[in-house]
């Protein structure tokens, strides 16, 4: 049974996507069975794996009940895509009246979950129900947090949210952790945003931060994750070292030790 993991932060640009991808590929690199719920309107991680946006069916059309998850499943060398354009969007406006609508996600999921190892969602930039049906439908939450000024703010909501979740709607739901990205140890405001998040959440960083680099912001464009376009870059290998350290914490059956 996959282990569901909901990449989430509602500020825009700080990873989550480029986190989803190469995290997904490089696990699919080293044998595990990977899923990823393109559930952002923007539809990059679907393209981000060289998939067409207006295939059909996709996630929209799972989540309103027009199609089985199963049907809309592209398979990739990288990773199988559950795919999402601009006409999720609406998504939450014609769900407003439907009932248990913030577990849709989830109950969609449950038919696919013992193909695969891991599943990871990719979520919007916003708190709303989208994200909401992505919480979930989590086992676990990894949160992408930019090296930047601003990095701790909006978290705090995002945790109370989290709180909220799991007091009402998904009690098993944990934090896998943050990651630290776009960091660039040269800089003294890189260095103190590390410190900053670790002294706040001591124990939830992981150890693996990933950098700045221009082979990751050039990887999209070409339809491949980074290790398949440029496997020996800093930004590759910043992700193998990220799977590594996951799976150290969550190995798969019979590969523990």
């Amino acid at each position: 049974m996959a282990k569901t993991v909901a990449i989430v932060n509602q500020k825009g640009g700080v990873g989550k996507t480029t986190t989803c991808v190469n995290l997904a590929a490089s696990l699919t690199a080293l044998g595990s069975r990977v899923l990823v719920c393109d559930f952002d309107p923007q539809g990059n991680a679907t393209s981000g794996f060289g998939v067409d946006k207006n295939c059909s069916p996709n996630i929209y059309d799972v989540l309103l009940g027009a199609a089985a998850a199963a049907k809309a499943v592209i398979h990739t060398r990288w990773a199988d895509v559950l795919p999402s354009n601009t006409s999720l969007s609406g998504a939450t406006v014609e769900l407003i009246g439907v009932e248990r609508r913030e577990y849709r996600l989830r109950d969609s999921l449950v038919q696919l979950k013992e193909g695969y190892d891991y599943v990871f969602i990719d979520c919007p930039p916003s708190l709303e129900l989208l994200t909401l049906d992505a919480l979930c439908a989590a086992d676990t939450l990894l949160v992408p947090v930019q090296c930047e000024y601003y990095a701790l703010e909006g978290l705090s909501d995002l945790l109370s949210t989290i709180r909220i979740v799991k007091g009402r709607l998904n009690p098993g739901i944990d934090l896998e952790g943050l990651l630290l990205t776009m960091y660039d140890g040269r800089t003294n405001l890189s260095l103190q945003v590390a410190e900053e998040v670790k002294r706040h959440f001591p124990g939830k960083v992981f150890a693996t931060v990933i950098p700045r680099n221009v082979r990751l912001s050039e990887a999209p464009s070409h339809g491949k994750p980074v290790n398949a376009y440029d496997g020996s870059s800093r930004g590759s290998v910043a992700y193998q070292r990220l799977t590594e350290e996951l799976l150290e914490h969550n190995p798969l059956p019979g590969k523990e030790g």
